[in-house]
């Protein structure tokens, strides 16, 4: 299928503006210049933002409330893309309003640390003890513990990804589902996947991208390969939680998220799987601008509805 015609235009824009090479930007001028989102958010409401306090730091939370929600609330502890580099709440506040609505949840967006200043794996470390402070404070919260799911987008996907892990790992806290659009979920270096070349130039994320993420968030190319970083690399999958994956036909992370869909199922790991056939990496960040995207991330919201409200609907979608 064609991309989407309004993202093709989008990119032309994009694309004749005369850009510096990524070498010599750094991740602070980066920031400075990147837009905080394509359109307003719509209303919910509520809106509350407070800090985590942990014993070494505090991290910033903003928790939106859909209308006509009821405590103990359903819940999704949200964790933003950029490549662990850029973004944080203003970013990703459209998306979280969007998905709070749609999915009919409270929605906790975390504001985790970034690189380079902080350095692989303390993004990990910021994400799971986040959702074990949600989690323990569930009560106060309003939030019903049995209905918590993590979820983000690609950088933010692998973090919900690797917070399922870390769980498992250390006994809890339960988690109800992972929710994960574009995710980065990692591959083996010596094997990347043939998405990688069809769709490494021109489409918003790129091979050349990945790499300056990557330089900034990692201490070394053996980082590469360690599970945390890469969780399809992780050697033992099975009991994680259900899992919704999400990816788009022009993205060099596509077949990276198909690749973790398909070694969850073979763990026995419940999964919903659907590849959007006209959008980019990133295609949430259009709801509202292109109605392909806007349809895209209703859609997968509504499958986290099902997931939260009616129990876990599986199907798998090649």
């Amino acid at each position: 299928m064609p991309l989407d015609p309004v993202i093709r235009q989008f990119l032309e824009h994009l694309h004749a503006i005369p850009t510096p090479p990524l070498t010599t930007v750094t991740a602070q001028e980066y920031r400075q210049r990147q837009a905080m989102s394509l359109v307003p958010g719509m209303p919910v409401a509520e809106v509350r933002n407070f800090h985590i306090e942990l014993p070494d730091r505090a991290l910033a939370v903003r928790m939106y409330r859909p209308a006509d929600l009821r405590a103990p609330y359903p819940a999704l502890v949200f964790y933003h893309g950029g490549g662990w580099v850029l973004g944080g709440l203003e970013s990703h506040d459209p998306v979280c309003r969007a998905v709070a609505n749609i999915a009919h949840c409270v929605v906790l967006s975390v504001d985790y640390r970034l690189a380079p200043e902080y350095k692989f794996p303390t993004a990990v470390a910021d994400a799971y003890d986040t959702l074990v402070w949600i989690a323990d404070h569930a009560e106060s919260l309003q939030l019903d513990q049995a209905r918590i799911a993590v979820g983000g987008d690609s950088a933010g996907g692998n973090l919900a990804a690797v917070a399922c892990i870390l769980a498992k790992e250390r006994k809890g806290p339960k988690i109800a589902y992972q929710w994960l659009l574009y995710p980065s979920t990692g591959y083996d270096p010596e094997n990347p996947p043939a998405s990688m070349d069809e769709n490494g130039v021109g489409y918003l994320l790129t091979l050349e991208l990945m790499t300056w993420f990557r330089n900034h968030y990692l201490n070394s190319e053996a980082d590469l390969v360690n599970p945390y970083f890469a969780p399809v690399l992780y050697s033992d999958l099975s009991d994680l939680p259900p899992a919704y994956i999400a990816t788009a036909q022009y993205d060099p992370l596509r077949d990276v998220g198909k690749m973790y869909a398909d070694a969850l199922r073979e763990s026995g790991v419940p999964v919903t799987y659907h590849n959007f056939d006209d959008l980019i990496h990133g295609f949430a960040q259009f709801h509202g601008v292109s109605p392909s995207a806007t349809q895209a991330l209703e859609l997968c919201a509504q499958v986290l509805r099902d997931a939260l409200h009616q129990g876990d609907r599986v199907s798998w979608h090649g």
